[in-house]
C-alpha cells in the first residue's frame, strides 16, 4: 500500500494538525466514498488514531491512515496541495482511476 504527500500536501496538513481545535489529532484520513459525478469521491480528515484495520503509512513526516476498502482504489495515489487566486485544496493523482470530473475530488477506477 502507497500513498505518498508531496511536501506542499505534508505543509499544509501539519499548519491544520496544529489548530487549537486538532491539538489530538495525529494523523490524516484518507477515504473513498461511493458518491460525485463520476461515481467514487475522496474524503480526507484528521484523525485521533488508526482503527485495526487500517493500513498504516508515514510519508513527508505525517501518519497516512487508509481502511482496507479504500485502499483497493488508491494504492499509489500522490496527494499534493494547490493554492492560487482562483482557489485552493488537496489535489489527487491516482494511477488507478480510469476517468476523473472537473471537479477535482470524484473519479471512475
Amino acid at each position: 500500500m502507497s500513498i505518498t504527500l508531496t511536501p506542499a500536501a505534508a505543509t499544509k496538513v501539519k499548519d491544520l494538525m496544529a489548530q487549537p481545535e486538532q491539538t489530538e489529532a495525529t494523523g490524516l484520513r484518507v477515504k473513498v466514498v461511493g458518491g460525485g459525478c463520476s461515481g467514487l469521491s475522496y474524503q480526507i480528515a484528521l484523525e485521533r488514531a488508526a482503527a485495526e484495520t487500517d493500513s498504516v503509512i508515514e510519508s513527508e513526516g505525517i501518519t497516512v491512515f487508509v481502511d482496507a476498502k479504500s485502499a483497493l482504489f488508491i494504492d499509489g495515489t500522490q496527494i499534493d496541495y494547490h493554492e492560487s487566486l482562483m482557489g485552493s485544496g488537496f489535489a489527487f493523482s491516482n494511477p488507478k482511476a480510469t476517468g476523473t470530473c472537473g471537479c477535482g475530488t470524484s473519479f471512475t477506477a
